[in-house]
């Protein structure tokens, strides 16, 4: 049993209707899937990604209407990478946030690849890195319909960056129960602070990575707005994911079992340090339900939730994404 690499991210928004604006029209993602959160359908759920949400590059929101700013700190999904072809991706990025006034940093270079920091308007961590120099799991192919050039358009997720107290307990789980292997070490930018460790797994390379921070200057993130609520891993199917939730059994971690999302099966637990991670299975996809030339044109719903349509869409504020 090896996860092949990131599946997906979700994180939480305060405005759907913002939240869409952005990461269509300004990063050029496609809306893959309007639906709902099945565990609170009274709140949107959105997934965006490339051409048709292929696992390993949906980027997700919860919208938690009314929802407080995010207090940064450990135990958190301190950052989100979003991968782009090559190097000279980030010319052309850089404009692009300056011309839409987007929060940004200068182009620099982590961990072996060029990389551009910027931030969504609710402070969401993001990243764009650059897959000119990397090896593994291969990326998606962008949206041909999207506002941005397919030539530069996101690709993916990219490495995503924990931050804990104590980084043993998690490397322990990355390692020991789900089969990472740590790579490499980069220096953190906080002076005095250990060496951020890197994991793969798989195929290895952008895809796959998970970037692990230890700050002993923070206390526990509250999460709000622009905090990430978990991070997903692929596995390859639904025999191999009834497998997992045995071996998790046995480890002994508090787990959610096997959960049928519909567009793809899950099993959720947190890892010591209080993290959620969730293993997720590469199919059925998001075409199941629309056809691919519409996918996110209207409300899905997954069937055990279709006969209360009605009662769900009087509590949505309407959120056009034709």
């Amino acid at each position: 049993m090896i996860l092949k690499g990131i599946h997906h991210l979700s994180a939480i928004t305060a405005n759907a209707s913002e939240n869409y604006d952005f990461y269509t029209n300004v990063l050029g993602m496609r809306l893959v899937k309007k639906t709902v959160n099945q565990d609170n359908p009274s709140v949107y759920h959105l997934f965006y990604g490339d051409e048709v949400g292929n696992p390993g590059t949906e980027l997700t929101f919860f919208e938690i209407p009314m929802s407080a700013p995010t207090h940064r700190g450990t135990n958190s999904i301190s950052g989100t990478s979003l991968r782009v072809a090559d190097d000279k991706s980030f010319s052309y990025w850089k404009e692009r946030f300056e011309e839409f006034g987007v929060e940004h940093s200068e182009i620099t270079e982590r961990a072996g690849h060029q990389v551009l920091s910027f931030e969504d308007s609710e402070g969401h961590r993001l990243t764009l890195v650059s897959d000119e120099k990397n090896k593994g799991v291969k990326g998606g192919k962008p949206w041909d319909k999207s506002p941005v050039p397919t030539d530069y358009g996101i690709i993916g997720l990219g490495p995503i960056k924990l931050t804990v107290r104590y980084a043993t307990p998690t490397a322990g789980v990355l390692t020991e129960v789900l089969g990472y292997q740590q790579t490499r070490q980069y220096m953190s930018e906080m002076e005095g602070q250990p060496d951020i460790l890197v994991f793969e797994t798989g195929e290895g390379g952008n895809g796959s990575e998970i970037h692990l921070e230890e700050r002993s200057d923070l206390q526990g993130e509250r999460p709000g707005r622009g905090s990430v609520h978990h991070v997903a891993f692929r596995v390859e199917n639904e025999e191999e994911l009834r497998n997992w939730v045995k071996k998790i059994d046995d480890v002994g971690f508090t787990n959610s079992g096997f959960v049928d999302r519909y567009y793809f099966r899950s099993l959720y637990f947190r890892e010591p340090n209080g993290i959620l991670f969730e293993l997720a299975t590469d199919g059925p996809g998001f075409a199941t339900d629309e056809h691919v030339d519409h996918l996110g044109e209207n409300l899905a719903l997954p069937p055990f939730l279709e006969s209360k349509r009605e009662q769900i869409e009087k509590k949505l504020k309407p959120l056009v994404t034709k």
